[in-house]
């Protein structure tokens, strides 16, 4: 059974910056073995992202990319802004919207603690339990 898990963003480092989180996720996963894709809400979040990737941890290296290069499929993370068509993956942690396409094992939905993004996440979680998936909720 598919898994979606609901990370609501509560401590103060995480509410100053949402994108630590995306980070240690991401961290997590690739530690894991896991090949992800990150579906970020626009390019330039893509882009901040990617930089971070980079910075967060001087102890940490994550090989990642901005999608859509030749070299796609031998990237461990690959960073998805809107309208670039990618392979599916195991993992993808979203950022987006709306929830995430394609077919994958689990998806992590990383959740501001803005009211407005709770709300939506609330419509996420009831189209992934309509769609069959385990859902968890975790604040962080």
């Amino acid at each position: 059974m598919p898994r979606a898990d609901f990370y609501l963003i509560d401590k103060p480092r995480f509410r100053e910056d949402p994108l630590l989180l995306v980070c240690e996720l991401t961290r997590r996963a690739h530690a894991a073995q896991q090949p992800t894709l990150i579906l970020t809400r626009d390019f330039e979040q893509a882009e901040m992202l990617d930089e971070y990737l980079w910075s967060f941890d001087a102890d940490a290296f994550i090989p990642h990319q901005l999608a859509g290069d030749d070299d796609d499929e031998n990237t461990a993370v690959l960073i998805v802004p809107p309208g670039v068509e990618t392979a599916d993956r195991p993992m993808v942690i979203n950022l987006r919207d709306v929830c995430a396409p394609g077919q994958f094992d689990r998806v992590l939905e990383v959740v501001a603690a803005d009211p407005a993004e709770r709300e939506g996440s609330r419509t996420r979680w009831a189209e992934y339990k309509r769609g069959g998936f385990d859902v968890t909720k975790h604040d962080m």
